[in-house]
């Protein structure tokens, strides 16, 4: 595969790189270059992590990059997730695993690596403390907004380790390339300038898109001085949020329920979930879609791009309700293999009730 169409596939996964000409040159000199996303394990998975994710992991494998799932089960700890009980925190980090597989990721071509091992070495604690070093309380306030909090929330000191934590992550997992998602970029930039200071080897970043709730779009909540990224964030689809998600577990007849009621206007396309889901999944995972109608609404319809139908909809061609009914079916598709993993398979089904029943908090 040449270099630009390595670039391409890594491309399609960010929606914003930094920078693109760093990640050209690491690509041009490097064949396997390393990169990682860190995961709280917190509650059931929804469609950001259980579908989209391993289409991205597939997109920067292609562009023959190495990728390091990074199990982040003591960041949960730190954040209050299950209650802030360690134990059930690893039980979820062995349930995103699960997860993955049921998925189609393949586990031998990527490395899950968990922060409670390497919280055993004193070498990681010395990154963490030189990161500290490197990094002003100013700014590492401004960074708290990485754990979904805005710096209003912040409220335990432990919560201050977090950021420099996860800066450290960078440096103690030794990747070229941090790829994580918008709302992370505040560590990764900061990692970035932590890394000039010191001489460390510097990440290029590249920040895949958060996936809309179905609410569509919110009101900024002060997570981000940039208005846009604001609002991104803000409208992202929360597995702790569940009037947001569309979960793996659900059945076809929730899913088409949950489609039903998202925000979906006609010839709307703003803030429109049902469309975004075509655009970041459907399109990614489908040649087409499909959306079955009565002949006098204009019978079935086929689309082969994305653009082929935001424009169909824009114009008022394509109502509403059926486009809803033709993503919510193609959404199914991909969701049932994963659902039906964790009904056939004992072990897997073990880890998903013990998820289901545990306290799940933000």
């Amino acid at each position: 595969m040449d270099l630009e169409e390595r670039l391409s596939h890594v491309r399609s996964v960010g929606e914003e790189i930094i920078t693109e000409g760093e990640l050209r040159t690491l690509l041009e000199t490097n064949d396997r270059p390393t990169a990682y996303d860190g995961f709280e394990p917190s509650g059931l998975a929804h469609l950001p992590f259980g579908v989209l994710r391993p289409i991205l992991v597939d997109e920067m494998q292609k562009a023959g990059v190495r990728m390091k799932l990074w199990i982040a089960d003591w960041f949960g700890w730190v954040n209050n997730k299950m209650g802030g009980d360690l134990e059930k925190i690893q039980e979820v980090g062995r349930y995103f695993v699960e997860v993955w597989k049921a998925a189609g990721v393949d586990m031998g071509k990527v490395d899950v690596l968990w922060t409670s091992d390497a919280v055993k070495d004193v070498d990681y604690w010395k990154r963490v403390v030189t990161v500290a070093q490197n990094s002003t309380l100013a700014r590492t306030q401004r960074a708290v907004t990485i754990m979904g909090r805005t710096s209003k929330e912040l409220i335990q000191t432990a919560q201050l380790f977090y950021p420099m934590m996860q800066v450290a992550d960078v440096f103690w997992l030794d990747v070229d390339i941090c790829q994580l998602g918008l709302d992370q970029r505040r560590a990764n930039v900061l990692a970035r300038e932590v890394a000039v200071r010191l001489k460390w080897k510097k990440p290029v970043a590249v920040h895949h898109h958060m996936l809309i709730g179905l609410q569509g779009r919110k009101e900024t909540e002060g997570y981000d001085e940039d208005a846009a990224l604001d609002l991104e964030i803000a409208s992202k689809m929360s597995k702790s949020k569940p009037e947001t998600s569309i979960y793996v577990h659900d059945t076809k007849e929730q899913i088409l329920a949950k489609i039903g009621s998202a925000y979906c206007p006609a010839k709307v396309v703003e803030g429109n979930a049902p469309l975004e889901y075509a655009r970041y999944i459907v399109f990614r995972k489908a040649k087409s879609l499909k959306v079955e109608r009565p002949e006098k609404y204009g019978g079935d319809a086929e689309f082969f791009s994305y653009r082929e139908l935001e424009d169909s909809f824009r114009a008022g061609t394509l109502h509403p309700a059926d486009l809803k009914r033709g993503v919510g079916e193609s959404l199914d598709g991909f969701i049932a293999p994963i659902r039906d993993h964790f009904v056939k398979d004992p072990a897997a089904r073990r880890l998903y009730e013990t998820v289901k029943s545990a306290e799940t908090t933000r």
